[in-house]
């Protein structure tokens, strides 16, 4: 991955946040986070 595709998918992510923060009101963040702690105790079991 280049220099510039790393900062352009880097300001789209941080983009969609914003945006869903400020406009959306989806609450991406907490699904994603909770989504993440879901996937972290799954693979906890694994070890």
């Amino acid at each position: 991955m280049t220099n510039i595709i790393a900062i352009w998918l880097g300001i789209f992510i941080i983009g969609f946040f914003v945006l869903d923060h400020f406009v959306f009101h989806f609450d991406a963040i907490t699904l994603i986070l909770r989504l993440l702690i879901e996937m972290i105790a799954k693979m906890a079991v694994w070890r």
